[in-house]
């Protein structure tokens, strides 16, 4: 069976570290840091882009050589507000020291050197509704392909009320044959409200090679290497999930899954 589900290490200091060697694929990596207030975390981008989010809590950041003072607001993703983010480029290094205790995603892809160090956020995110119905879901894009400041990542908050679907109807990206589908890998980092509960997510192909349905929890992370990927939060429980997909074109194209390509034309 695809190790596809990452639980976390534990519940301090590096508790996730999904890099391309150990998912077996080429593009996408995926870390978590929860700092208590105090503590601090210092690394090198080496040859990756990076897009630290502040998932939640405060921290003091420097990166590429500035000073970019205190980045955070929310204590809890589930209050919805936009992110605190740094965008920076390969080839430099970072650190953060947490003023409160706090959770840090370290979103990765290769870099080329293309663009500079930047905050991203709060400003211009915006929660923007997805999906009607029972399918109605709630984004903040984080680094879309509209934003033009990375070289590789795409990255975006998903908040899945209780009782819906996300990231549904079922889709794939897992073809380099843009403008059709394009190729990316992505992760999901899984938050539950509260966070005793559980979600779904089903990671499947078309011939049935890849048929994997997962019970999620609380902060783990599911990746997705090919196929579809719906997911879905039982009544009680309300999802929250951070996106990252890279691959060799920053560009998202999608094709449904046979079974639901009539859902896509009526919604459309």
């Amino acid at each position: 069976m695809p190790d596809l589900l990452r639980k976390p290490f534990g519940t301090h200091g590096k508790v996730h570290d999904i890099t391309p060697a150990n998912a077996g694929w080429r593009y996408v990596g995926f870390a978590l840091h929860r700092l208590r207030a105090g503590e601090s975390v210092t690394e090198a981008t080496g040859d990756r882009e990076v897009i630290l989010v502040m998932v939640e809590g405060k921290a003091h950041l420097r990166a590429a050589g500035q000073d970019w003072g205190e980045l955070g607001e929310r204590m809890s993703v589930f209050e919805k507000t936009a992110p605190h983010c740094l965008y920076v480029p390969n080839g430099q290094h970072w650190a953060a020291e947490a003023t409160t205790d706090c959770t840090i995603a370290i979103c990765s892809a290769p870099g080329m050197g293309g663009h500079e160090a930047r905050r991203i956020g709060p400003e211009g995110i915006t929660l923007t509704q997805r999906g009607k119905g029972p399918n109605t879901r709630w984004i903040n894009n984080i680094a879309m392909e509209n934003e033009d400041f990375c070289d590789s990542l795409l990255v975006t908050e998903v908040f899945t009320p209780a009782g819906h679907w996300s990231s549904y109807p079922s889709h794939r990206h897992d073809e380099d044959d843009f403008p059709r589908i394009t190729y990316l890998e992505e992760t999901y980092y899984h938050r539950l409200n509260p966070a005793e509960g559980w979600g779904i997510q089903r990671v499947y192909t078309d011939d049935g090679a890849l048929d994997e349905t997962m019970a999620v929890r609380d902060g783990e992370v599911v990746l997705v290497p090919r196929g579809h990927h719906p997911c879905g939060a039982p009544h009680g429980f309300e999802m929250y999930y951070l996106n990252v997909m890279a691959g060799p074109l920053r560009k998202w194209r999608f094709v449904a899954a046979p079974e639901v390509e009539w859902i896509f034309e009526r919604d459309a």
